[in-house]
């Protein structure tokens, strides 16, 4: 009964700690400005299904895909396990879910072959990043925390993989020795490799036994609590992400309601004006984006695909896709911060942009969307990027003087350069 009641204050306790993270994410996804993503629903259900669910985008890289796969078909499957030691820890029964027979002995084997592809798949995840040191998990960007924060997912990860096998390991010699409490169930075709190593004493076996229970199951609610402070949230967000990402075609801008009501006031004097309230143009904060571009923030998995596909980065300028993501997360979490500590309306002093994103960043980009294509899951930086650009321009009539000359070529001339319309085809009469 003692360790019944420790297990259900420990699940409460880890199901409680994660919702108050959880809401505090929520809420500063929240912080961001409106955006209705509510059309076509069964076309984002699709999407949601073929890229979050599929994994499609994984598979431009075979390798990664295979072993991610493994992780998450492992993931996704193990956790009817995690269901089984939930019943038991609160009821106090050993493999609850026996009595399911044969289905139970196949469960029980699948779930130790998935074990095995997830450890395996873990280390050499491992190995990539610390040892082939593959260079889109370098970067400014990628250093102390951000660096450290998948080595310590992967290390978990195989520590609770090795855990189940032992577990089951200790188990099915616990039911070789007859032992009352652990009756006849499961299939072993992993963890029956291991039971050489074990000792044959009883007691012996029982205490592994339950200590690598508990570690599994302590383990699994501690994992749970790290994922608001880790990358490995798109676990959670891949899904909402795909289904609520942008559907419009690659490359096609937003207009903003205020500027297209000026446009057609000129073009129409009779056009009567939307009532559209008066706002800031582009955005200098994450409050000034949009809760889409901020839960892609979250979503971020710091795989490093953007960058790797950055025509911008390739070629030694500054700006990577990766670090727009981080920087507006980290900013985000900052100001959640802030409310938390100071009130709704604190203001530090410090924006996205100028404080975490410089303007050499954004005018590096090019705005090809290859860092949105390359995404395994529908994260748009380009969108966060042109939003600075047009605070950078609308609001504070600051640009590179390339542009500005391009804007006054437009301007008098019709065209981004700089000869009349006029001569406009003189190349053609000297050719």
């Amino acid at each position: 009964m003692a360790a019944q009641i420790i297990f259900t204050l420990i699940a409460i306790a880890g199901i409680v700690l994660f919702s108050l993270n959880a809401k505090k994410v929520i809420r500063n996804i929240k912080l961001g400005k409106p955006l209705n993503r509510s059309d076509q629903p069964q076309k984002r259900l699709a999407t949601m299904l073929k890229i979050a669910f599929g994994q499609t985008k994984m598979a431009a890289r075979p390798v990664p895909f295979v072993l991610h796969l493994l992780v998450y078909v492992g993931f996704v499957i193990i956790n009817i396990e995690v269901l089984e030691i939930f019943i038991d820890g609160i009821f106090g029964t050993h493999r609850v879910f026996a009595g399911l027979g044969g289905f139970y002995n196949f469960l029980i084997a699948a779930f130790e072959l998935l074990a095995l592809g997830v450890w395996l798949a873990c280390a050499i995840f491992l190995i990539r990043r610390n040892i082939l040191k593959l260079k889109r998990f370098k970067g400014a960007e990628m250093k102390a925390w951000p660096k450290s924060d998948a080595n310590y997912i992967l290390i978990t990860e195989i520590l609770l993989m090795t855990a189940f096998l032992t577990m089951n390991a200790a188990d099915a010699k616990l039911q070789a020795l007859q032992v009352g409490h652990y009756i006849q169930a499961g299939a072993f075709p992993v963890s029956m490799h291991l039971q050489s190593l074990l000792p044959d004493n009883i007691s012996a076996l029982i205490a592994i036994e339950r200590f690598c229970w508990w570690f599994h199951i302590i383990g699994i609610f501690a994992f749970l609590n790290y994922l608001p402070y880790s990358k490995h949230f798109h676990i959670i967000f891949a899904f909402p992400n795909t289904y609520f990402s942008n559907l419009e075609p690659k490359g096609e801008f937003t207009n903003m309601a205020s500027v297209t009501n000026e446009v057609k006031a000129m073009l129409d004097p009779s056009y009567i004006p939307a009532d559209v309230t008066p706002g800031k143009f582009g955005a200098k904060d994450v409050q000034d984006l949009n809760w889409v571009n901020l839960m892609n923030a979250y979503t971020c998995t710091e795989c490093g695909r953007c960058t790797s596909s950055c025509p911008a980065n390739i070629t030694g300028k500054l700006l990577s896709p990766r670090k727009i993501m981080m920087d507006t997360r980290d900013r985000l979490e900052e100001v959640g911060k802030n409310i938390d500590k100071h009130g709704k309306d604190y203001n530090d002093g410090k924006s996205l942009l100028d404080h975490y994103i410089t303007r050499e960043e954004i005018w590096a980009c090019t705005s090809c969307n290859a860092c949105t294509e390359a995404c395994p899951v529908n994260i748009d930086p380009l969108a966060i990027i042109v939003e600075l650009r047009r605070y950078a321009v609308m609001e504070e009539s600051i640009a590179p003087a390339s542009i500005n000359a391009m804007f006054g070529n437009v301007e008098n001339n019709g065209a981004p350069w700089k000869y009349s319309p006029a001569d406009r085809f003189n190349w053609a009469e000297n050719n």
